[in-house]
């Protein structure tokens, strides 16, 4: 879940990507634009993400028509032994699905076959476990996120998901009939429990577990030490940090943005590309954690506290109105 304006609006619609802003327009691989017809019911996976690649076996993948400040950055990376997608989105379409149809995991895809010819085994790793971020992990059969989330993922606890949609978020409808009202984020049985300092190992690249709790009890960030490029999540990015939410810790968030003013202080980022917005590099980075560290003072501690009651009571009354 991701703002740039005050912590009082929880959802705000943002300035998207070029890539994703125009309408029955797909990005292919190489940077082409696919046109295609109407949306017509019972909208394909095709139509619902888009996907733009950055090189070095690294896409960047949004979901279209979800049109909010909460809309999370998908990350494919691709190994030579395996591929991993970070973060999932809301789950309305197959992610997975639209990944084969748009070629991203087959024979010409960047980073090419495993060993021995066949498809590698893909893993869907889970930053934290907000609906925005983790709502399409049942699609896949591989599934990781921390140790400090796997209950309430396996009990598809829709309090700390912080499921929060809207219909006027979503703006063309997955389906016929859909309402956000009947969105949850589904249980799912984690294959992979993390925990710091856990190594992801796709073959000619590895990544890093860092638990980074603050924003969520769970939250991670995937260190690529060799590339010098950090997968944040929600941890940072370039917009006000949520600290507010059930099972947000300040004093936790500060020590997480500490460890990245050192990641910076020692060289090991250069590049980060984050849960929302556009991705940054090692100066924006500092700067937006060593912020947060300054002002995090009494003041901050008691206006959080009144939002954190406020957020608390309305997630309580929406997943309610879903279950009954």
């Amino acid at each position: 879940m991701g703002t740039r304006a005050s912590q009082s609006r929880p959802r705000l619609r943002c300035r998207r990507p070029q890539w994703v802003r125009a309408p029955r327009r797909l990005f292919l691989e190489g940077g082409g634009l696919a046109v295609r017809g109407c949306v017509r019911p019972g909208m394909s996976a095709l139509e619902w993400f888009a996907h733009k690649p950055l090189g070095g076996g690294i896409y960047w993948i949004q979901e279209r028509f979800y049109e909010s400040g909460n809309r999370a950055n998908i990350w494919l990376v691709r190994g030579s032994q395996r591929d991993v997608v970070i973060d999932t989105g809301l789950g309305l379409r197959s992610l997975p699905d639209y990944l084969h149809s748009a070629g991203l995991l087959g024979p010409g895809a960047e980073a090419g076959q495993a060993a021995g010819g066949g498809r590698r085994p893909l893993l869907a790793v889970a930053t934290h476990v907000h609906f925005d971020h983790a709502g399409g992990l049942h699609h896949f059969d591989e599934v990781a996120v921390h140790s400090a989330e796997a209950d309430a993922l396996l009990r598809g606890d829709n309090y700390e998901t912080v499921t929060w949609l809207s219909d006027s978020e979503v703006v063309r409808p997955p389906s016929p009939g859909w309402s956000a009202r009947q969105f949850r984020v589904q249980p799912v049985q984690p294959t992979h429990v993390l925990q710091e300092g856990d190594v992801i190992n796709l073959g000619d690249r590895q990544l890093t577990v860092m638990h980074m709790p603050g924003h969520s009890r769970g939250s991670i960030c995937l260190h690529d030490r060799d590339q010098k490029i950090l997968f944040s999540g929600d941890v940072v990015y370039d917009g006000s940090m949520i600290d507010w939410l059930p099972y947000s810790k300040i004093s936790d968030y500060i020590t997480s943005c500490e460890r990245l003013t050192e990641l910076v202080d020692r060289g090991l980022v250069e590049k980060v590309l984050p849960g929302h917005f556009n991705t940054f590099g090692a100066e924006r980075l500092y700067r937006l954690a060593s912020n947060y560290i300054s002002k995090a003072g009494v003041c901050h501690k008691v206006s959080t506290c009144a939002m954190r009651s406020i957020a608390s009571l309305a997630l309580h009354v929406t997943n309610s109105r879903v279950t009954s």
